[in-house]
C-alpha cells in the first residue's frame, strides 16, 4: 500500500490550499480516509475524515467550516481543500487510511502517507 500526498507549500494567511493524497494497493473505497497533521514540537492530530462511500465526513473543531474533505473513489484520491488558512495550520499534513467506520482515532489508521509540509506566514 502506498499512499502519496502531494499540494503543500507556503501561503499567506487568508489563503488556500488543496492537498491531494492519491493511493495505490489497496480496494480504495472499502477505506475510510484520514487526513492527520503534526506541528512542530506538538503531538499528532486529527484534521478530516471521510468514509469510504464519501457519504459521511468528520472535522476537527479546528477546521470546521474552512477545510473540506473529499474523495474521487474512481481515481483512488482524497483531497483536502483548505480555504481560510491561519498561522496555526502550519504543520506536515499525513493521508492515512483505515478500515474502521466512525472512530477517528489515528490507532485505527493502519496505512500511512509520507506527509506533505504547509506554512502559513502571517
Amino acid at each position: 500500500v502506498q499512499l502519496q500526498a502531494s499540494g503543500g507549500g507556503l501561503v499567506q494567511a487568508g489563503g488556500s490550499l488543496r492537498l491531494s493524497c492519491a493511493a495505490s494497493g489497496l480496494t480504495f473505497s472499502r477505506y475510510s480516509m484520514g487526513w492527520f497533521r503534526q506541528a512542530s514540537g506538538k503531538e499528532r492530530e486529527f484534521v478530516a475524515g471521510i468514509i469510504g462511500s464519501g457519504s459521511s465526513t468528520h472535522y476537527a473543531d479546528s477546521v470546521k467550516g474552512r477545510f473540506t474533505i473529499s474523495r474521487d473513489n474512481a481515481k483512488a484520491t482524497v483531497y483536502l481543500q483548505m480555504n481560510s488558512l491561519k498561522p496555526e495550520d502550519t504543520a506536515l499534513y499525513y493521508c492515512a487510511a483505515s478500515r474502521t467506520i466512525g472512530d477517528w482515532s489515528s490507532r485505527n489508521f493502519g496505512f500511512w502517507g509520507q506527509g506533505t509540509q504547509v506554512t502559513v506566514s502571517s
